[in-house]
C-alpha cells in the first residue's frame, strides 16, 4: 500500500521529469504518485541501477507457483435447479521467469459440508440444502398422504428418500460438467448443492464457443438421460406403491431440471448455449454474453410475473378453484426468488464478461516500478538518497556478487522516522524473496493474478526471461490499476 512517509521514500521511476525543481534532487511523496502508469519514454522499462554497488545484478532462473482460485469468484455466478456452470475471475496457472516450478498444494475452497471428491474435485452440500431438504420433505409427504394415506407418518421418511434421491440427480448434473471441464483442461474449483439446486465452479472460460456449447449441453443431457432411465424403471414397478411414486417423482423432477435450464438465458446452461451460438456467429465472446444476460433478465421478469399467472389459471394443472390464499402467497414468494436468481446471476455474468475484457491491460511491466540494488548493510538514508538520484521508488537487496536476496517494504520505510534513517539497515526491513515472489516481467491479465494469489506479498521482483531484475511490483499498484480498469465501461 502506498502511505505517505516523509522526504526519503524513494519516488516512482515512473514520476515526471517536470515534477522537479532544476538543480534539485528528486523528492518523494507517495501520497502525490501514480506508480501504476509506465514512462513510455523510457524503451526499457524500469530497471535496477547497479552504479551504486559496483555489481551487476542477476535474479537468476525462477518460477512461481502456480496460482489457484481467486476472488473467486466469489464472484461465481448462482445457478438454480441444476443450473450450469458458474465460472470465475482465475484460470490456470501463470508461468514465471524461467527455471524449476513449486506446486503449490490447492487450498480447500469451503462452502459447506465436504460429501467427497469424484475426479479430484471436492463436492459440498451447503446449509441452504437442508433447509430446501425439509421443505421438500413436507411438500412431498403432503401428496403422498393423499395417495398413499396408509403409510401414515412414515410418508416424511419416504419424503426425505426423495429429496435425497434428487438431489443426487442434481449431482449426476453437475459431475457432467464437471467431466466436460476436465476433458477440455479447464479447471473446477468445486462442486456445490445448495437451495435452489448445484453449480460447477469452473475456473477458466472455454476457449471455443464449441466448446462452450458442449460444456453447458451435457448437464441437461444428463438430467434427460434421467428422466428416461426413472421412466423405463417405471414399466416394471406397480403403479401407485412406494417405488412407483418415487420413480414417477424423480422422472418428472428430472424433467423439470432440464426444461428449466435449457430456458436461453444467463444464468442457465441454456444461456451458455446462447452465448456461444452469439459468439460464433460473432466471433466475439462479449457479444455473446451481452445478448444472453439481457434474456436472461426477461426471462427474470416473465417468471416473477407469468409463474403466478400459470398457477392462477390453472395452465400448470389442477382446478384454479382449489387454489387457497396461501398457495397463491407461496407460488409468488416462489417466482420471486427464481426471478432474483435468474436477474443476479444475468448481472454477475455481465460483470464477469468486463472482467474478462479488461484483465489484458494488467501488465507486470507497465505496473513495475524502478528499483536501486543496495546491499544488506546500507542505512537506509543512503538507499533513499540513491533511489531518488535516479526517480527509483523501490529498494532490492542484494549480495556482494549482485543476486537478490530480499525486497524493502514500502510500509516499513514508512514507519522509520526521518531521524533514524542513517541508522538503520536497509536488511532489517527487507522480506525474504521466494521463488512465488519473482515475478516475470511478460505477465499479464490473468496469469499475473493467479502468480500474486499463489504467494500473497506486498512486493514482488520482477525479473526479465534471463534472470536480470526488472524493478518491482507492488500489489496495491495492481490494485489501482484493477479497480481503474473495471471502473470504464465495457
Amino acid at each position: 500500500m502506498d502511505e505517505s512517509g516523509g522526504s526519503g521514500q524513494p519516488r516512482s521511476g515512473n514520476d515526471r521529469a517536470t515534477d522537479r525543481h532544476e538543480g534539485q534532487p528528486p523528492r518523494t511523496d507517495p501520497s502525490h504518485t501514480d506508480p501504476s502508469h509506465s514512462d513510455p519514454s523510457r524503451p526499457d522499462g524500469p530497471r535496477t541501477d547497479p552504479s551504486r554497488t559496483g555489481t551487476t545484478p542477476d535474479a537468476g532462473g525462477s518460477g512461481p507457483a502456480p496460482g489457484n482460485r481467486t476472488p473467486d469468484e466469489d464472484a461465481h455466478t448462482p445457478a438454480t435447479t441444476g443450473a450450469g456452470t458458474g465460472t470465475g475471475t482465475e484460470p490456470g496457472a501463470g508461468a514465471g521467469a524461467g527455471g524449476p516450478r513449486r506446486t503449490r498444494r490447492p487450498k480447500d475452497p469451503g462452502g459447506g459440508i465436504l460429501m467427497g471428491r469424484p475426479f479430484g474435485v471436492p463436492v459440498y452440500v451447503a446449509p441452504s440444502w437442508f433447509l430446501v431438504a425439509a421443505l421438500i420433505t413436507w411438500v412431498f409427504g403432503g401428496q403422498l398422504d393423499r395417495v398413499l394415506p396408509e403409510l401414515g407418518a412414515a410418508r416424511y421418511l419416504v419424503s426425505l428418500f426423495f429429496a435425497v434421491a434428487f438431489y443426487a440427480s442434481v449431482l449426476v448434473h453437475e459431475l457432467a460438467h464437471t467431466v466436460a471441464a476436465l476433458r477440455f483442461k479447464l479447471p473446477v474449483r468445486r462442486i456445490q448443492l445448495q437451495f435452489f439446486g448445484g453449480v460447477s465452479e469452473i475456473e477458466k472460460e472455454a476457449e471455443t464457443p464449441g466448446r462452450e456449447f458442449v460444456l453447458a449441453f451435457v448437464g441437461p443431457l444428463l438430467s434427460l438421460v434421467l428422466a428416461g432411465a426413472f421412466y423405463l424403471a417405471m414399466g416394471p414397478v406397480e403403479p401407485g406403491t412406494v417405488p412407483g411414486v418415487l420413480l414417477a417423482g424423480l422422472m418428472i423432477s428430472n424433467l423439470i431440471v432440464a426444461a428449466f435450464n435449457l430456458l436461453p438465458g444467463l444464468p442457465l446452461d441454456g444461456g451458455r448455449m446462447l452465448r456461444a451460438v452469439v459468439w460464433k456467429i460473432t466471433g466475439t465472446p462479449m457479444s455473446g454474453t451481452v445478448a444472453a444476460a439481457w434474456v436472461g433478465r426477461a426471462l427474470a421478469i416473465a417468471v416473477l410475473i407469468g409463474l403466478p399467472l400459470l398457477t392462477q389459471t390453472g395452465a400448470l394443472g389442477g382446478d384454479p378453484e382449489d387454489i387457497s390464499g396461501m398457495d397463491t402467497v407461496t407460488d409468488a414468494l416462489l417466482a420471486a426468488i427464481l426471478a432474483a436468481i435468474i436477474w443476479t446471476g444475468a448481472g454477475n455474468s455481465l460483470r464477469m464478461a468486463r472482467l474478462r475484457e479488461h484483465l489484458p491491460e494488467l501488465r507486470a511491466r507497465a505496473l513495475t516500478r524502478r528499483a536501486v540494488p543496495v546491499e544488506t548493510g546500507t542505512p537506509l538514508s543512503e538507499a533513499l538518497r540513491r533511489a531518488n538520484e535516479v526517480g527509483a521508488r523501490a529498494l532490492v537487496v542484494v549480495d556482494p556478487q549482485g543476486e537478490p536476496l530480499s525486497l524493502v517494504r514500502e510500509a516499513a520505510i514508512v514507519g522509520v522516522p526521518e531521524h533514524r534513517r542513517p541508522w538503520v539497515a536497509v536488511g532489517g526491513l527487507a522480506q525474504d524473496l521466494t521463488e512465488g515472489m519473482r515475478v516475470s516481467a511478460e505477465l499479464s491479465g490473468e496469469q499475473l493474478l493467479d502468480v500474486l494469489r499463489a504467494t500473497p506479498a506486498t512486493e514482488y521482483l520482477v525479473v526479465e526471461d534471463t534472470g536480470e531484475i526488472y524493478g518491482v511490483l507492488s500489489a496495491a499498484d495492481v490494485e489501482r490499476a484493477f479497480v481503474r480498469a473495471m471502473a470504464r465501461p465495457a
